[in-house]
């Protein structure tokens, strides 16, 4: 599966960024989302457990795509995919990351937020990037400005996205889909809210439907 494949998968342009913080929350917490209608999440590596979360995830929903985020270095692109990540994303990426990459065959999103990075993305061949943190890094007018020497380009912010701001994002014509933190709140995973979480869910699959219809229109 390339990036193409990948984004052509999601039904609803909204990918959860989630930061699981115990093991036992991550397969309900993943029946929660997927039931909601999203399909694909993001598994940050930001906690230990990270790689742990996203493998049980996978296992127990195999035919859904489950990805890992916030992955730094070699180590951790190989353990994810040891574990069964679909694909990785990454803040930004060295050579090391570029290097470790072109030795897969699956979605690979580098983050990129300036020309110099974006520069060096394309040079190593990709063209759908990370925008993070996309609200401290100028938000949707940023991503659209640089639609004018990057015409080719495209993104998936994350960083500050919210209901609020959701439909700025994605009627900005390079932006192919957004990841979102909201959908996971920290205080919700902790009480295991899962019906909460599944509405938060519902609610974004819906925002991007209604947005949808409205551009066909």
């Amino acid at each position: 599966m390339n990036t193409d494949q990948f984004l052509a998968r999601l039904a609803c342009p909204v990918v959860p960024v989630v930061v699981v913080e115990q093991v036992a929350h991550a397969v309900p917490l993943a029946e929660a989302l997927f039931s909601g209608g999203v399909s694909a999440l993001e598994i940050t590596l930001r906690t230990e457990i990270g790689l742990e979360a996203m493998g049980a995830i996978k296992a127990a929903f195999p035919d859904q795509l489950v990805g890992a985020g916030t992955v730094l270095n070699r180590e951790q692109f190989r353990s994810a995919i040891d574990r069964g990540a679909d694909f990785i994303v990454s803040p930004g990426a060295a050579d090391a990351l570029f290097d470790t990459a072109a030795k897969y065959e699956l979605p690979f999103l580098p983050g990129a937020v300036t020309g110099s990075e974006i520069m060096t993305a394309l040079d190593r061949g990709y063209r759908t990037l990370k925008f993070f943190p996309a609200e401290a890094s100028g938000g949707a007018a940023a991503i659209k400005a640089f639609s004018g020497p990057f015409g080719d380009l495209t993104f998936m912010p994350t960083g500050g996205i919210t209901p609020d701001n959701l439909a700025t994002y994605l009627s900005v014509n390079s932006v192919v889909a957004v990841g979102g933190s909201w959908l996971t709140p920290r205080g919700l995973l902790r009480e295991g809210q899962w019906e909460a979480i599944y509405q938060l869910a519902r609610e974004a699959v819906e925002m991007c439907a209604s947005l949808r219809s409205e551009v066909q229109q």
